[in-house]
């Protein structure tokens, strides 16, 4: 637009993603407190003498001044990064823990995900993707307990939680035996479809304790069950989603032999019936 000049303002966000563009930029997605999810171009940042491109990686927290129309009403959709500062880079703490990094990047991609309008408000999604890798970064949960957590919460956030304490068909009340992610959750002996899953009875106490907080009590859950509740959760989310998320096939489930590809998680709904999938299977400025 003819005399047009790019308006200037902050935000705080969550770096989720960077893509190269060009020889020495990229475009950064982030998820704003403010703004939701938007993308911006940082140029300059892969150059040697860049001011601030180690501070724009995944899964940091930072304060950035973005050039743009913060509505997006006017110009381009890409805004331009002008400043930025570290909050807290966590990144830089699980670089080389193969578990924790893959959690980081499924979070990251699901936020992505959860998010499909670019610049719409998602405060409690901003917090909960920030206490997340907050989590992982300080080590004190196992990385899937956090990543499960994190995944149920989202869900719910979406609208989609699992039914855990009634029949996701009839609303029956109390503790089912079986689960079908088709149907929602868990559900009685009347509305059980055929093909659901039958996970044991403390796979869904952790999921209700993940969803609820209760730390207590999933950090004593046994390796078996949290791999039948990561499976499960997977396939709840993807099942939603429509489609796979490419980053959590990667994760590392604790596999019996410590191998990464072992025990991992990550199914395919659109392969045979979802709920079987859960077996022990400083500042810059750009130049």
């Amino acid at each position: 637009m003819p005399g047009y000049r790019r308006q200037l303002y902050r935000d705080d966000a969550v770096v989720l993603r960077v893509q190269k563009l060009g020889e020495s930029d990229r475009i950064i997605t982030l998820l704003t407190r403010r703004h939701g999810r938007l993308r911006a171009v940082a140029r300059g940042v892969r150059r040697t003498m860049s001011k601030f491109g180690a501070r724009l990686e995944p899964f940091g927290h930072v304060d950035l001044q973005l050039a743009g129309d913060p509505e997006g009403n006017i110009g381009s959709s890409l805004h331009t990064v002008s400043q930025v500062e570290g909050i807290d880079l966590y990144g830089k703490r699980f670089l080389d823990d193969y578990p924790r990094y893959t959690a980081a990047s499924a979070i990251a991609e699901t936020a992505e995900r959860l998010t499909p309008v670019e610049r719409e408000p998602a405060l409690r999604l901003f917090l909960l993707t920030l206490g997340a890798l907050r989590s992982l970064a300080e080590g004190g949960h196992a990385s899937t307990l956090v990543l499960d957590a994190y995944l149920l919460r989202g869900m719910a956030l979406a609208g989609w939680s699992p039914a855990l304490v009634a029949c996701a068909v009839c609303g029956t009340p109390g503790r089912h035996g079986a689960f079908s992610v088709p149907a929602g959750g868990s559900v009685c002996p009347d509305c059980r479809p055929p093909g659901a899953a039958h996970p044991a009875p403390a796979t869904i106490d952790l999921m209700s304790a993940l969803t609820s907080g209760d730390w207590r009590v999933a950090d004593a859950a046994e390796a078996g069950v949290r791999r039948e509740c990561s499976g499960l959760v997977a396939a709840h989310l993807q099942w939603h989603l429509e489609r796979g998320l490419r980053s959590l096939p990667l994760v590392d489930r604790g596999g019996p032999t410590g191998d990464p590809g072992r025990g991992r998680s990550g199914a395919d709904p659109g392969r045979g019936d979802p709920g079987r999938a859960g077996g022990p299977t400083t500042k810059g400025t750009t130049g």
